[in-house]
């Protein structure tokens, strides 16, 4: 457990201290057409920072990259995927599973709470695009709390 100690007069640091980004698989139509979902947290809070959707090749992790920069992230927490280790600096990128059970919970409570996610079921998407919309309307509802 890591526990972080301010006194109240001090000001947030800018930025977020550590992020954790993971990938998490599922199917559209038939198990041959897999669908990735990529997403990052706040270490700290558990937040979700940004998220996006396509195969497991690194233009998708560059897209959720790109998403992530307006969040100043000091470090980066990830598991061993090389797209991390080819895209992340060396130097602000810690690979285990240690620092990622954070975001690895978060895919269990996704599995849990939406079917077409586990991975034996006879719920799932018949088009990218609905796949896409369902999960990403539930992320937005229950992470973002925005009422869509």
């Amino acid at each position: 457990m890591e526990v972080e100690i301010r006194r109240v007069e001090e000001e947030a640091p800018e930025g977020i201290e550590e992020a954790q980004l993971d990938e998490m698989w599922s199917y559209v139509g038939n198990k041959t057409n897999q669908r990735w979902l990529w997403h990052a947290i706040d270490r700290q809070t558990g937040q979700v920072l940004a998220y996006t959707f396509g195969q497991r090749k690194d233009e998708v992790f560059l897209q959720l990259k790109k998403l992530l920069e307006p969040f100043g992230i000091k470090n980066y927490c990830t598991d061993g995927w090389r797209a991390y280790e080819r895209h992340l600096p060396t130097e602000r990128h810690q690979v285990g599973k240690r620092k990622t059970q954070r975001i690895e919970r978060k895919h269990l409570s996704l599995r849990t709470r939406i079917k077409r996610l586990t991975r034996k079921t006879i719920c799932f998407s018949r088009s990218e695009e609905m796949h896409d919309i369902v999960i990403g309307l539930f992320i937005n509802r229950y992470e973002f709390g925005l009422n869509i």
